[in-house]
C-alpha cells in the first residue's frame, strides 16, 4: 500500500511540476491529470469528459481536415475562427456580393449557403490496438513498410466497422512516435453551410501585422450549420431536402467570463508536435525546413499581395491563398528565433545525455539507439532536405500552370473507353475563377530565378537550359511563352496522353523535367528516412522508460485531444502582458488604418466600440468589454477554432492563435512563455447582436 502510495505521489508531482503542459488524449486520460485539473478548478465529472451520454468530446468537432470546431445549439450551429471558414467566404464571394469584404447573415435556414468539400467529424470511439498489431508482425517491418501495412490493415477495419454502422469510418495512427497506435472511428456530416461571418476587417484584424503576436483584437469567428438527413437525423450529401442536424448534446455559451487565474480547457484536433525530435532533428527542422520555407514564401507573397491591392476580383481570389501561405511563412521565421533565443538544441542535447547515462546503468536500448549514427544518418539528409524543402515550395501549389504540368504526369483519372486506349483522355475541370493569369505567371517567374539562386546546378530541372538557350535566361519570357502555348491551359480541352502531340506540348516537357527533379529529390530523401525514423522512435521509447513514473503525452497528429490550464498573461519583454485585450486598444489600432491596412475597419466598427456602455457583454470584474484573452493551454495548428471552456464546461471562447514566444512550442512547451490566444464569446456575441442583428441566432444559442 506504501509503495502505491508513494507511485500516485510522484505522479502528482511530476504532472504538479509540468502543469498546463500536455494534449491529452481523452479516453484514457490519466487519472493524475484529472486530479490535477479537479485542483485547478474543473467540475465535471470524469466521464464527462468522454464516455457520458453529454460528454463534451461530443459537441467538439474536426472542422473540414484542418480546424476544429464546437456545436453550440440544438440545431447543429457550429462556432469556428474566421480563417477557418475563410476558403468557404471567399468562394461564395463576388466583386458585387463580397462576403469577404462586407461580411454575410443568413436570415432564415434557406438562406444558408452550401459548402462543396466541407465537412465536419464527430470522434465517437477510441481504442489501443497496439497489441492487436503486435501480434500481426508490424515491428517486424520497416517504418515505411509499417506504413503501408497500416493502410491495408485501416481498409480492413473499416470495412468491418462500416457494415455495422454505414455512417462511421475508422483511422488507425502511431502515437508516441510509432511505440503504440490507436483505432478512432469517425461520423462524417458532409452538408455544411456558412450562416455568419463578421466582415474580414474584423475576422482578421490585424492581418499579418499581428499575426503571432500578443495583445491581439481580432474577432476570428464564423458561422456554420450542419445538415443531416431529414428521416434519420444522420449524414448524408448535401440536398435541398436535408435537415439542421439535432445533436444529442451541445455546448452552453456563457455569458460569465473569467478572472486570471480561472481554470481554462481547450478542446480540438491540434495538427502536429514534435516534441520527442532529437536534437539533430531539430537542427534539421531550423535550416532544412523553416529557413527555405520562409525564404521562397516570402518571394512568392510580395508578389501575391502587390496584384490583390491593385485588384478586388484578384483579392478575392488570391485572399484565402495569401492567408495559407503568410501564416506559415511567419511561424517559421519566429519558430527559428525561438530555437535559437532559447537554446533549444543544446537543451536536447543536455536531455540527450540524460538518456546516454540511462542507457550505460540500466542497458535499455543498447545496440539500438545509437546517438552517433542517428547524428550521422540527419548529416547526410541535410542538404538534400532542404533541397526538397526549396523544390515544394516552389513548384508545388503555387500556381496553376505547374499544378496541371505536374497533375499529367501524376496518374490524373482517365476518361473514355478502357478497351481504345488511343481514345482515352485527362480533362481539367475549368477553375479559371480560382486563379488570376498575370498574377500566377508573375508568381511563377520569380520563383523560377529564386530557386536556380538556391539550389544547386544538378539540382536544375532540364527547362533551365531551354530558359537559357532560348530566353536568354528570362524567366518570365518562358513562363509567358509556355502558359500561351501549352494545351494545359486550354479551356474545355480533352488531353490524349497516347497522341504524339502530348509529350511535344511545353508544358507536358516542363512537367515531365518537374517530375524528374522531384522524383531524384525524393529517392536521395528516403535513403535515410527509415533509419532516423527508427532512432527516432527508440529515442521516444528511452524517455517513456526512462520517465515511466510521470504521465507523457503523444505527440499531435490532428485527433481529438485536451489541454488545461488558467487564464493569465507573462512577460512580455519584462513587463507583464495582461490577460485580457479590450475595446479602447481595438480603437487606437484602428484609428491608424489610414496607414496599417490591417487595421483598417468600418466607420461603423468606430461607432461600436466607441460605446461606454456595452451591457450584457461587458466583464462583470473589470468592468471592460473583453476581445481576447490568454491562457496557458497547449495549442498548435489545427487547434483553431477549438473551444475554450471554463471549469463547468461552459463555452468562454475560441482558440486562434498562439503568442510569437511560443513559436518553438511544437517542438518544446516553454510554460513560462507558451500562451494560448482565444477570441472571447461575448466579443462575439456582441458582433452578431449590434452588427449583424443575428437575433435568431443569439436566441437558437440561449443569449436572450
Amino acid at each position: 500500500m506504501k509503495r502505491i502510495t508513494l507511485a500516485l505521489l510522484l505522479t502528482l508531482y511530476a504532472v504538479f511540476s509540468k502543469a498546463d503542459e500536455g494534449m491529452w488524449m481523452l479516453y484514457n486520460l490519466p487519472q493524475a491529470v484529472y486530479e490535477q485539473m479537479k485542483a485547478e478548478g474543473f467540475e465535471l465529472p470524469y466521464d464527462g469528459i468522454y464516455s457520458s451520454d453529454n460528454a463534451i468530446k461530443n459537441c467538439v468537432v474536426n472542422f473540414s481536415g484542418y480546424c476544429s470546431g464546437v456545436v453550440v445549439s440544438a440545431d447543429g450551429l457550429v462556432f469556428t475562427n474566421h480563417h477557418c471558414g475563410f476558403e468557404a467566404i471567399r468562394s461564395h464571394s463576388t466583386v458585387e456580393h463580397d462576403y469577404m469584404r462586407n461580411g454575410f447573415y443568413a436570415k432564415s435556414f434557406e438562406e444558408e449557403l452550401p459548402n462543396e468539400d466541407m465537412f465536419v467529424s464527430f470522434m465517437v470511439e477510441q481504442y489501443d490496438v497496439t497489441g492487436k498489431l503486435d501480434s500481426l508482425g508490424i515491428n517486424k517491418l520497416t517504418p515505411s513498410e509499417q506504413e503501408h501495412f497500416i493502410d491495408s490493415i485501416e481498409n480492413v477495419w473499416s470495412k468491418e466497422v462500416h457494415k455495422k454502422d454505414s455512417t462511421l469510418r475508422l483511422e488507425v495512427k502511431p502515437y508516441y512516435e510509432g511505440n503504440q497506435y490507436y483505432a478512432t472511428t469517425y461520423r462524417d456530416f458532409k452538408d455544411l453551410r456558412l450562416v455568419f461571418t463578421v466582415p474580414k476587417s474584423m475576422g482578421k484584424f490585424g492581418g499579418e501585422t499581428d499575426n503571432w503576436m500578443w495583445p491581439r483584437q481580432t474577432c476570428d469567428f464564423s458561422v456554420f450549420r450542419i445538415y443531416a438527413d431529414p428521416e434519420t437525423n444522420g449524414p448524408a450529401e448535401y440536398s435541398e431536402r436535408n435537415v439542421p442536424y439535432h445533436p444529442a448534446s451541445w455546448a452552453k455559451v456563457s455569458n460569465e467570463g473569467y478572472k486570471e487565474g480561472s481554470f481554462s480547457m481547450t478542446m480540438g484536433y491540434p495538427g502536429s508536435t514534435n516534441r520527442y525530435l532529437s536534437s539533430y532533428g531539430i537542427r534539421e527542422r531550423r535550416d532544412a525546413i523553416n529557413e527555405p520555407r520562409a525564404q521562397v514564401r516570402g518571394v512568392k507573397q510580395d508578389v501575391m499581395i502587390r496584384h490583390m491591392r491593385a485588384d478586388d476580383a484578384v483579392r478575392i481570389k488570391y485572399d484565402s491563398k495569401y492567408a495559407q501561405s503568410s501564416n506559415y511563412w511567419k511561424n517559421s521565421i519566429g519558430m527559428n528565433k525561438c530555437i535559437d533565443s532559447v537554446q533549444l538544441i543544446r537543451q536536447k542535447q543536455d536531455f540527450e545525455s540524460k538518456i546516454r547515462h540511462y542507457q550505460d546503468s540500466t542497458g535499455y536500448m543498447k545496440g539500438l539507439l545509437d546517438f552517433d549514427k542517428m547524428e550521422s544518418l540527419y548529416n547526410e539528409r541535410l542538404a538534400i532536405m532542404k533541397t526538397y524543402t526549396i523544390f515544394r515550395e516552389t513548384f508545388m501549389r503555387t500556381n496553376e500552370l505547374t499544378t496541371r504540368a505536374l497533375k499529367v504526369h501524376t496518374g490524373m483519372k482517365m476518361n473514355g473507353p478502357e478497351d481504345k486506349p488511343k481514345k482515352m483522355y485527362m480533362l481539367f475541370d475549368d477553375n479559371s475563377e480560382e486563379w488570376d493569369k498575370a498574377t500566377d505567371k508573375e508568381v511563377y517567374a520569380v520563383l523560377l530565378k529564386n530557386y536556380r539562386d538556391m539550389v544547386d546546378a544538378k539540382y536544375l530541372p532540364e527547362f533551365y537550359t531551354t530558359i537559357d538557350k532560348d530566353f536568354d535566361g528570362d524567366c518570365a519570357r518562358y513562363v509567358d511563352y509556355v502558359w500561351d502555348k501549352t494545351m494545359l491551359m486550354k479551356k474545355d480541352l480533352k488531353i490524349y496522353p497516347n497522341k504524339k502531340s502530348f509529350m511535344k506540348d511545353c508544358g507536358v516537357k516542363m512537367g515531365l523535367d518537374l517530375r524528374v527533379v522531384m522524383d531524384d529529390l525524393i529517392r536521395e530523401y528516403q535513403k535515410n528516412t527509415d533509419s532516423i525514423d527508427l532512432q527516432e522512435r527508440y529515442l521516444c521509447a528511452a524517455k517513456l522508460r526512462m520517465e515511466q513514473d510521470m504521465p507523457h503525452y503523444s505527440d499531435a497528429n490532428f485527433t481529438l485531444r485536451l489541454s488545461y490550464g488558467q487564464v493569465g498573461g507573462f512577460l512580455l519583454n519584462g513587463k507583464p502582458s495582461g490577460y485580457y485585450t479590450a475595446a479602447p486598444s481595438l480603437l487606437a489600432k484602428m484609428k491608424q488604418g489610414e496607414k496599417v491596412i490591417d487595421y483598417f475597419a468600418e466607420p461603423e466598427m468606430h461607432k461600436l466600440f466607441s460605446s461606454n456602455n456595452y451591457g450584457r457583454y461587458a466583464d462583470k470584474t473589470t468592468g471592460d468589454m473583453h476581445l481576447c484573452f490568454l491562457t496557458n493551454n497547449d495549442i498548435t495548428g489545427g487547434n483553431s477554432g477549438s473551444p475554450m471552456f471554463n471549469g463547468k464546461g461552459e463555452l468562454i471562447g475560441l482558440a486562434f492563435d498562439g503568442n510569437w514566444d511560443s513559436l518553438s512550442s511544437d517542438l518544446l512547451f516553454d510554460t513560462r512563455l507558451a500562451r494560448c490566444i482565444g477570441v472571447d464569446i461575448r466579443y462575439m456575441t456582441y458582433l452578431m447582436d449590434k452588427w449583424g442583428h443575428a437575433d435568431r441566432l443569439l436566441k437558437e444559442i440561449g443569449i436572450k
